[in-house]
């Protein structure tokens, strides 16, 4: 089927907003301690990050669910629409003083976040959903590659455009402070893409008779998300595992999700189907991007602390260890979509993949204080080469074995998996780290290193855990006897990492190889 004009415009406008939400993830990180600075709320700084990813976490679901039901068009456009308004009002936060309800600069900003998390969701889920509406799964595989591309290049270019906006935007328009310009950005990337999609996108409507939205089981889903999020996001040093704080966001979570079950089983038109784990290629594929998901915070959360802490290299340079991680997976996404395009088997790949990202990991279990920067470069190369398969083919592999008519809630449902197992395996690799340093480290040395990654998440991969980019410098020099704590610590987090992988290995090996199909026309829901 050949890339016509009209769809190369739409998937130009597709993967421009998509690269919107990319950026937006590790620019704003960058641009932290300069707002908090500004806006004088260090103690909240965390719900920054926090409000985004509760949003854009609990509302994937949800946007799967509407392009199932509606033009995915004007769906998109809702999305891109939100994104840009939260940008604008992210950038106007604290301009105009407190306001009512609302409160200071800091508490404007958390809010406005959310609002561009509730558009930032759309963008992702719908890249994938519109690309399978314009390619069948024998060419689709290629196309979604540049989505994994996409995010290799936002996480490269974020924290450098991050930190020089920050540092120099300020000259732009006297009197707005640079770190403003951090959300303004958005808004002419986000014009063009507009201009892409409305003029250039069909309305893709959904096949099937449309239903419905049925809203109590959207509600309970995302009252099941929302706490589940926030308990994990939580400082573990001050509100632990078994806190009444904790111990009470996870029960409502709890709660919540089985009424969600309860509810979806009498429902005509449940927001997630839950047929759809009768499908193996789904429930596997989905155990897989759960797992992956959890090894990929695990690999890349923990390296800057790495860098500063037994390497001694300056934030700057902590952040720029992570770009061959980056390189990797653009170069794994892409090469993926092409491969499987032209051999039609995605399993093969997702296998050779995991064994790539599992001798990575291995590697990097092995770290110590002898270890170098370009030795460091080098495992982090290979541990994205691993994982740039698994960003498009285990999608692939999903819509290619449901009907057209559920892929919207098919797809949101593997990005949901991936989301919320980066959650859980951030938060766990976080407690143990922060257990094995306290044997060596002081309580305070312990408790700094937690916050550096409470609310860590896709959100803020791609930036050293504290310090800003812009700025180089020396990192505080650290004795020996704390390089060894900390090299000990996170290279046993990178051994727990590669059981995570082995595990998500074996997963894989259970997704059944289905033949690519050469057209859209719809498929049936295989229950096995």
């Amino acid at each position: 089927m050949p890339l016509t004009r009209d769809k190369l415009f739409t998937l130009t406008g597709v993967l421009l907003a998509l690269f919107l939400g990319a950026l937006d993830q590790t620019i704003v990180a960058t641009a932290l301690p300069r707002i908090v600075q500004d806006l004088r709320g260090l103690e909240r700084f965390s719900w920054v990050a926090t409000s985004y990813l509760v949003a854009s976490t609990a509302l994937v679901p949800v946007y799967g669910k509407l392009a199932d039901m509606y033009s995915r068009k004007k769906i998109e456009l809702v999305a891109v629409w939100l994104f840009l308004a939260g940008s604008v009002l992210c950038g106007l936060a604290g301009e105009f003083g407190d306001l009512p309800l609302v409160g200071d600069g800091m508490n404007q900003l958390i809010l406005f976040r959310a609002v561009q998390g509730t558009g930032g969701a759309g963008l992702f889920a719908l890249a994938f959903i519109i690309i399978a509406d314009l390619f069948p799964p024998a060419e689709r595989g290629k196309y979604q590659g540049f989505v994994g591309a996409t995010f290799g290049l936002s996480s490269v270019l974020g924290p450098y455009v991050g930190g020089l906006l920050t540092d120099h935007g300020s000259g732009i328009i006297p009197g707005v402070a640079g770190w403003r310009w951090v959300f303004y950005v958005n808004v002419p990337f986000g014009a063009l893409a507009l201009w892409f999609i409305f003029n250039k996108m069909p309305a893709l409507l959904p096949a099937g008779p449309r239903k419905r939205l049925d809203y109590l089981s959207a509600l309970l889903l995302v009252g099941g998300i929302i706490p589940l999020v926030i308990a994990l996001q939580l400082d573990k040093t001050r509100y632990g595992w078994t806190s009444p704080a904790t111990l009470g966001l996870l029960g409502l979570s709890v709660v919540s999700t089985v009424l969600f079950c309860l509810r979806s089983v009498r429902s005509d038109n449940p927001i997630l189907n839950l047929t759809l784990f009768g499908n193996r290629v789904f429930s596997t594929a989905n155990a897989a991007l759960f797992l992956l998901g959890a090894a990929f915070m695990g690999i890349a959360v923990f390296l800057p602390l790495f860098m500063v802490n037994v390497l001694g290299v300056s934030a700057t340079r902590a952040g720029v260890s992570l770009i061959p991680l980056s390189l990797g997976m653009f170069v794994g996404s892409v090469g993926s979509g092409q491969l499987v395009a032209r051999m039609g088997n995605y399993k093969v790949l997702l296998l050779a993949g995991g064994l790539v990202l599992g001798v990575g990991v291995f590697l990097l279990s092995g770290l110590g204080t002898d270890a170098t920067f370009g030795r460091v470069s080098l495992y982090m190369l290979i541990c994205g080469l691993g994982l740039g398969p698994s960003m498009p083919l285990y999608t692939l592999a999903i819509q290619n074995a449901v009907p057209s008519q559920l892929i919207g809630q098919a797809t949101s449902a593997g990005q949901f998996f991936r989301q919320i197992g980066g959650a859980i395996g951030a938060a766990v690799m976080g407690t143990l780290l922060t257990a094995s340093l306290a044997h060596s480290l002081s309580g305070d040395a312990a408790r700094s290193v937690a916050r550096a990654g409470e609310g860590v998440s896709e959100a803020t991969v791609g930036v050293p855990a504290s310090g800003n980019a812009g700025e180089e410098g020396d990192a505080p020099p650290a004795g020996a006897r704390t390089k060894a704590a900390f090299a000990d610590a996170i290279t046993r987090n990178y051994f727990y990492t590669l059981f995570i992988v082995a595990a998500a290995w074996l997963v894989t090996c259970l997704v059944p190889q289905l033949p690519l199909r050469k057209t859209n026309a719809p498929a049936p829901l295989v229950v096995e």
